[in-house]
């Protein structure tokens, strides 16, 4: 196991910057093994050493991994001088990990999205080779019906000219006026979904990402909740971080 600078440990722990644990390192707020220590650059085990701050027993893994119900109003992005970013709605604990959303949802696109600080997680589960399926629930402003699903099957032409990889279409409701759908695509172009259906006169009204390969949104999060992804989640990320 790897040994890690003290201060260091502290900051990506969630404690402070790497300037203010030296302080509480300085002021013998920090205890390794039940003895204060007093040098940040001290190295560690995270996994035998017992690092306490103000006699709370400090933990932390390298990298996370969050699932968030995000919700309408948010840009998918660490930081914005005008708009709410998806970082804005965590904790102080973890706004100092250097997240970062694992790609992107719309602004006003709402549902599962994952935040993370490992860049090869983000790397193996974004490139354009790895055709990852990525469900969507949406309303539709107008009819759609079976003709719609074999075009998508046969792949859309969007506004610009590309055509979409064949992707899957389902119904839920469908009236003149007012359709639910459900829809899976293995990309991401910019407005996909939105751009498939105004390829048919059509618009979308409401777009919830459902599922990102086999992570499936966690109904019981409000929109704007989140939490660590849970040990099925995780072996589904390990699949990307190993491959």
């Amino acid at each position: 196991m790897a040994l890690v600078r003290l201060d260091k440990f502290l900051s990506n722990a969630g404690i402070g910057s790497r300037s203010q644990v030296r302080d509480y390192i300085k002021f013998r707020r920090v205890w390794v093994d039940g003895v204060p220590c007093i040098k940040a650059d001290t190295k560690i085990d995270k996994e035998k050493n017992v690092v306490t701050f103000d006699k709370r027993v400090v933990s932390y893994d390298e990298f996370v991994y969050i699932i968030l119900n995000k919700p309408k109003g948010v840009i998918s992005a660490t930081e914005d001088e005008k708009e709410k970013t998806v970082i804005d709605l965590l904790d102080e604990k973890y706004k100092k990990m250097k997240l970062f959303p694992v790609g992107r949802l719309d602004k006003d696109t709402v549902g599962l999205l994952i935040l993370s600080n490992d860049g090869r997680f983000a790397h193996n589960t974004l490139s354009p080779k790895k055709h990852i399926e990525k469900s969507y629930y949406a309303h539709i402003n107008g009819k759609i019906t079976e003709e719609h699903i074999k075009e998508f099957e046969k792949g859309v032409v969007i506004s610009g000219g590309y055509k979409c990889l064949p992707a899957k279409l389902s119904i839920e409701y469908s009236a003149e006026n007012f359709s639910k759908v459900n829809i899976t695509i293995k990309e991401g172009k910019y407005h996909q979904i939105k751009r498939m259906f105004e390829a048919f006169g059509r618009k979308v009204v409401y777009l919830k990402r459902t599922s990102f390969d086999d992570i499936i949104l966690d109904e019981t999060l409000e929109e704007g909740e989140y939490r660590l992804a849970n040990e099925e989640e995780m072996k589904v990320i390990k699949k990307f971080i190993e491959n």
